[in-house]
């Protein structure tokens, strides 16, 4: 049989870094008792921390009540894909040098919505994987031994 590259490969933590700041969507995921809910939403990548805008409701609620989250961002062309997740903590700006040190990043709400909130996601782990996108191999056909 021939030597294959793996078709799925790990991503080191600069690589993950990488890919995230060519993003400015993903998806956040909060947990509080046995619900799980899965956010939409635009961010920015801040130093090696993720921050997004957000106003009062049940995300912000939730983020309150348990701020132990996931944040996945991923992207495809037609010959390759990748996949990051980041594990952390979330927590709202509070003080003013923090919030007017966001406001100067550029992070602007995707609809013409009022957010005033900045949250930032603290990484506990951060892990990502590329894959290389071809035909599936015939699963009926001769296989090799």
């Amino acid at each position: 049989m021939a030597d294959t590259p793996d078709p799925v490969v790990a991503l080191t933590e600069e690589q993950c870094w990488a890919r995230l700041r060519t993003q400015e969507l993903g998806r956040l995921v909060t947990h509080v008792g046995d619900v799980l809910d899965i956010f939409p939403v635009n961010y920015i990548v801040d130093d090696e921390t993720l921050l997004f805008r957000t106003a009062q409701g049940s995300k912000l609620f939730e983020l309150t009540v348990n701020d132990e989250v996931l944040f996945e961002v991923d992207d495809h062309t037609d010959t390759d894909a990748w996949s990051v997740i980041v594990r952390g903590r979330a927590h709202a700006l509070d003080s003013s040098e923090e919030v007017q040190r966001a406001d100067g990043l550029g992070l602007r709400p995707w609809i013409p919505t009022l957010k005033y909130t900045y949250v930032r996601v603290e990484p506990t782990s951060l892990s990502g994987r590329a894959f290389e996108r071809s035909p599936e191999p015939d699963r009926y056909g001769v296989q090799q031994y």
